[in-house]
Protein backbone atom coordinates (compact mmCIF):
# COMPACT_ATOMS: atom_id res chain seq x y z
CA UNK A 1 0.00 0.00 0.00
CA UNK A 2 1.62 3.70 -0.94
CA UNK A 3 2.13 5.84 1.86
CA UNK A 4 0.50 9.06 2.11
CA UNK A 5 2.62 12.04 1.62
CA UNK A 6 3.76 13.62 4.85
CA UNK A 7 1.55 16.26 5.43
CA UNK A 8 -1.39 13.37 5.85
CA UNK A 9 1.03 10.93 7.67
CA UNK A 10 2.15 13.09 10.27
CA UNK A 11 -1.49 13.47 11.45
CA UNK A 12 -2.52 9.78 10.72
CA UNK A 13 0.03 8.55 12.87
CA UNK A 14 -0.24 11.00 15.47
CA UNK A 15 -3.94 11.46 16.13
CA UNK A 16 -4.47 11.24 19.48
CA UNK A 17 -1.40 13.64 20.42
CA UNK A 18 -3.07 16.48 17.87
CA UNK A 19 -6.14 15.98 19.91
CA UNK A 20 -4.37 16.27 23.36
CA UNK A 21 -3.06 19.21 22.16
CA UNK A 22 -6.74 21.08 22.35
CA UNK A 23 -7.29 19.90 26.28
CA UNK A 24 -3.26 20.73 27.46
CA UNK A 25 -4.23 24.26 25.62
CA UNK A 26 -7.56 24.85 26.69
CA UNK A 27 -7.81 28.82 26.79
CA UNK A 28 -6.23 28.78 23.35
CA UNK A 29 -8.47 26.79 21.53
CA UNK A 30 -11.63 27.89 23.73
CA UNK A 31 -10.34 31.79 22.01
CA UNK A 32 -9.53 30.18 18.88
CA UNK A 33 -13.20 28.75 18.76
CA UNK A 34 -15.15 31.91 19.80
CA UNK A 35 -13.28 33.30 16.66
CA UNK A 36 -14.53 31.21 14.50
CA UNK A 37 -18.08 30.99 16.43
CA UNK A 38 -18.18 34.58 15.44
CA UNK A 39 -18.33 34.03 11.41
CA UNK A 40 -20.40 30.97 11.05
CA UNK A 41 -23.89 31.60 9.66
CA UNK A 42 -27.20 29.82 9.81
CA UNK A 43 -27.44 26.85 7.57
CA UNK A 44 -25.69 24.05 6.54
CA UNK A 45 -22.14 23.78 6.86
CA UNK A 46 -19.37 21.33 6.38
CA UNK A 47 -15.82 21.47 7.41
CA UNK A 48 -13.04 20.71 5.10
CA UNK A 49 -9.98 19.20 7.14
CA UNK A 50 -11.98 18.38 10.12
CA UNK A 51 -9.40 16.86 11.73
CA UNK A 52 -10.66 15.14 15.64
CA UNK A 53 -14.00 17.15 15.07
CA UNK A 54 -12.92 19.76 17.73
CA UNK A 55 -14.28 22.72 15.89
CA UNK A 56 -17.25 21.15 13.61
CA UNK A 57 -18.65 19.52 16.48
CA UNK A 58 -18.90 22.75 19.02
CA UNK A 59 -19.85 24.97 16.44
CA UNK A 60 -23.20 22.44 15.49
CA UNK A 61 -21.50 20.99 11.95
CA UNK A 62 -22.86 17.99 11.30
CA UNK A 63 -20.47 17.10 7.93
CA UNK A 64 -16.69 17.02 7.43
CA UNK A 65 -14.43 16.12 4.98
CA UNK A 66 -11.13 14.33 6.13
CA UNK A 67 -8.11 12.71 4.52
CA UNK A 68 -6.26 10.78 8.09
CA UNK A 69 -8.22 7.85 9.10
CA UNK A 70 -7.11 8.22 12.45
CA UNK A 71 -8.17 11.87 12.76
CA UNK A 72 -11.67 10.99 11.15
CA UNK A 73 -12.40 8.27 13.59
CA UNK A 74 -12.16 10.38 16.43
CA UNK A 75 -14.61 13.07 14.74
CA UNK A 76 -16.80 10.55 14.02
CA UNK A 77 -17.36 9.74 17.82
CA UNK A 78 -18.11 13.39 17.98
CA UNK A 79 -21.03 12.95 15.96
CA UNK A 80 -19.61 14.33 12.45
CA UNK A 81 -20.54 12.49 9.18
CA UNK A 82 -17.29 12.59 7.41
CA UNK A 83 -15.57 12.22 3.97
CA UNK A 84 -12.42 10.67 3.14
CA UNK A 85 -10.87 13.11 0.63
CA UNK A 86 -8.79 16.00 0.08
CA UNK A 87 -9.27 19.59 0.25
CA UNK A 88 -8.38 19.89 -3.61
CA UNK A 89 -10.80 16.57 -5.05
CA UNK A 90 -14.12 16.99 -3.12
CA UNK A 91 -15.88 14.40 -4.30
CA UNK A 92 -19.48 16.76 -2.97
CA UNK A 93 -21.95 17.80 -6.11
CA UNK A 94 -22.01 21.76 -6.86
CA UNK A 95 -23.81 23.79 -4.74
CA UNK A 96 -24.43 21.64 -1.35
CA UNK A 97 -23.79 23.66 1.33
CA UNK A 98 -24.26 27.45 3.15
CA UNK A 99 -21.01 27.70 4.48
CA UNK A 100 -17.69 25.68 4.96
CA UNK A 101 -14.99 26.10 7.67
CA UNK A 102 -11.46 25.55 6.87
CA UNK A 103 -10.27 26.22 10.32
CA UNK A 104 -5.95 25.73 10.14
CA UNK A 105 -5.72 23.47 7.24
CA UNK A 106 -4.91 26.17 4.70
CA UNK A 107 -1.22 25.39 5.55
CA UNK A 108 -1.34 22.04 5.22
CA UNK A 109 -2.84 21.69 1.79
CA UNK A 110 -0.52 21.14 -1.08
CA UNK A 111 -2.64 23.07 -3.54
CA UNK A 112 -4.48 25.97 -1.59
CA UNK A 113 -5.75 27.64 -4.76
CA UNK A 114 -7.18 24.06 -6.21
CA UNK A 115 -8.85 24.06 -2.56
CA UNK A 116 -10.25 27.28 -2.51
CA UNK A 117 -12.04 26.63 -5.89
CA UNK A 118 -13.12 23.40 -4.99
CA UNK A 119 -15.10 24.81 -1.37
CA UNK A 120 -16.13 27.99 -4.03
CA UNK A 121 -17.48 24.83 -6.51
CA UNK A 122 -19.94 23.15 -3.57
CA UNK A 123 -21.20 26.16 -1.85
CA UNK A 124 -24.43 28.02 -2.82
CA UNK A 125 -24.72 30.99 -4.18
CA UNK A 126 -24.26 33.64 -1.75
CA UNK A 127 -22.84 30.90 0.59
CA UNK A 128 -19.78 31.89 2.92
CA UNK A 129 -16.44 30.32 3.42
CA UNK A 130 -14.42 30.95 7.21
CA UNK A 131 -10.70 30.34 6.80
CA UNK A 132 -8.68 30.02 10.34
CA UNK A 133 -5.37 30.49 9.85
CA UNK A 134 -1.92 31.42 12.34
CA UNK A 135 -1.01 34.60 10.99
CA UNK A 136 2.80 33.97 9.50
CA UNK A 137 2.57 37.52 9.67
CA UNK A 138 1.92 38.12 13.63
CA UNK A 139 4.89 37.45 16.62
CA UNK A 140 2.76 33.65 16.73
CA UNK A 141 3.37 32.92 13.04
CA UNK A 142 6.85 34.09 13.21
CA UNK A 143 7.65 31.32 16.45
CA UNK A 144 5.73 28.78 14.54
CA UNK A 145 7.60 29.31 11.39
CA UNK A 146 11.01 29.34 12.74
CA UNK A 147 10.27 25.96 14.63
CA UNK A 148 8.48 24.66 11.70
CA UNK A 149 11.62 22.52 11.06
CA UNK A 150 11.81 20.72 14.15
CA UNK A 151 8.16 19.92 14.67
CA UNK A 152 6.77 16.50 13.36
CA UNK A 153 3.39 18.86 12.51
CA UNK A 154 4.59 21.82 11.51
CA UNK A 155 7.13 20.48 9.01
CA UNK A 156 5.45 20.09 6.38
CA UNK A 157 3.25 23.13 6.80
CA UNK A 158 3.49 26.51 4.82
CA UNK A 159 2.29 29.73 7.08
CA UNK A 160 0.54 32.35 4.88
CA UNK A 161 -0.13 36.07 6.35
CA UNK A 162 -4.08 37.04 6.40
CA UNK A 163 -3.35 39.24 3.44
CA UNK A 164 -1.57 36.40 0.98
CA UNK A 165 -5.20 34.32 2.25
CA UNK A 166 -7.94 37.15 1.43
CA UNK A 167 -5.69 37.75 -1.87
CA UNK A 168 -6.09 33.55 -2.76
CA UNK A 169 -9.60 33.69 -1.77
CA UNK A 170 -10.65 36.24 -3.96
CA UNK A 171 -8.99 35.23 -6.93
CA UNK A 172 -10.87 32.00 -5.88
CA UNK A 173 -14.46 34.07 -6.40
CA UNK A 174 -14.74 35.04 -2.59
CA UNK A 175 -15.87 39.03 -1.64
CA UNK A 176 -17.22 41.01 1.32
CA UNK A 177 -14.58 39.62 4.06
CA UNK A 178 -14.64 39.67 7.84
CA UNK A 179 -12.05 39.15 10.17
CA UNK A 180 -11.89 37.93 14.22
CA UNK A 181 -8.55 37.94 15.37
CA UNK A 182 -7.55 36.26 19.24
CA UNK A 183 -4.41 34.87 20.92
CA UNK A 184 -2.76 37.97 21.50
CA UNK A 185 0.34 36.19 23.67
CA UNK A 186 2.21 32.99 23.79
CA UNK A 187 0.52 29.85 24.31
CA UNK A 188 2.32 28.94 27.28
CA UNK A 189 1.30 31.98 29.00
CA UNK A 190 -2.42 32.36 28.30
CA UNK A 191 -3.94 31.24 31.38
CA UNK A 192 -7.64 32.30 30.67
CA UNK A 193 -9.74 32.92 27.60
CA UNK A 194 -8.70 35.70 25.25
CA UNK A 195 -10.91 38.35 24.20
CA UNK A 196 -11.80 38.40 20.45
CA UNK A 197 -11.31 41.18 18.07
CA UNK A 198 -12.46 42.69 15.26
CA UNK A 199 -9.90 42.89 12.24
CA UNK A 200 -6.40 41.46 12.18
CA UNK A 201 -2.56 42.64 12.58
CA UNK A 202 -2.29 42.15 16.58
CA UNK A 203 -3.75 38.71 17.13
CA UNK A 204 -1.63 35.33 16.25
CA UNK A 205 -4.92 33.65 15.26
CA UNK A 206 -7.33 34.85 12.53
CA UNK A 207 -10.65 33.93 11.44
CA UNK A 208 -11.42 35.24 7.65
CA UNK A 209 -14.74 35.19 6.41
CA UNK A 210 -15.81 35.35 2.65
CA UNK A 211 -18.72 34.96 0.37
CA UNK A 212 -19.06 33.87 -2.81
CA UNK A 213 -20.23 35.97 -5.41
Amino acid sequence: MEKPPENIEVFEQNAAEYDEWFVSNEFVYRAELEAVRQLVPGGRGIEIGVGTGRFAAPLGVKFGVEPAMNMALRAKKRGIAVIRAVAEQLPIRNNSFDFALFVVTICFVPEPKRALAEIHRILRPGGEIIVGIVDIGSFLGEVYEKKRRDNKFYRPARFFSTEQVVEMLSAAGFSDFDFRQTVFDFPQNIKSPHPVKVGFGEGGFVAIRGRKV
